[in-house]
């Protein structure tokens, strides 16, 4: 398993990627719903862009959108690692953010993908301790977040958020 940065993917493979998840499920956002190629190549640029904290919209800070690609090559998630918290993200989605494609749920990818955005936060980021959050009603993300040492930090009526001690990890 390993993660590659979205604009060093595959563009055709990235796009079917990205088009196998809805805009919005269970927390996890995808903000190249409904993009056509053209549409999707500049989204690509701008996850670089991203990842360089150039031109960030009001409220981001710069993040490094991955690609999840198994041992046998195949585009299987996307997982959104935040380099730094702002006020906004300490107060929702947190330092990490993933989804795994339908067809390839249920096969410990997403624990596997967690893992390896936590060890480049460690690394390549200097974070100690990650916070994500997760919906109360995805409690399969849950259980991926608590197989990567998580605790919940505190809840509200609709999501946990979660803390992850890097410095832990194998």
């Amino acid at each position: 398993m390993r993660l590659i940065e979205a604009w060093n993917a595959n563009p055709e493979r990235a796009y079917a990627l990205f088009g196998a998840f809805p805009a919005n499920e269970h927390g996890f956002v995808n903000d190249a719903y409904g993009m056509d190629r053209d549409e999707f190549a500049r989204y690509l640029r701008r996850t670089e862009d991203m990842h360089a904290g150039r031109d960030l919209p009001p409220g981001y800070a710069p993040a490094t959108k991955y690609i999840l690609v198994n041992d046998e090559g195949e585009y299987v998630g996307i997982v959104n690692l935040r380099h730094r918290l702002n006020d906004a993200l300490r107060e929702g989605a947190g330092h990490i953010g993933y989804g795994i494609a339908p067809a390839y749920r249920g096969h410990g990818y997403a624990t596997e993908g967690l893992r390896l955005a936590l060890a480049i936060a460690r690394d390549v980021h200097g974070i100690d301790e990650a916070y994500l959050s997760v919906d109360k009603d995805n409690p399969a993300s849950l259980a991926v977040q608590r197989h990567c040492g998580a605790r919940i930090d505190h809840e509200n009526d609709t999501e946990y958020f979660t803390r992850i001690d890097t410095t832990a990890l194998d």
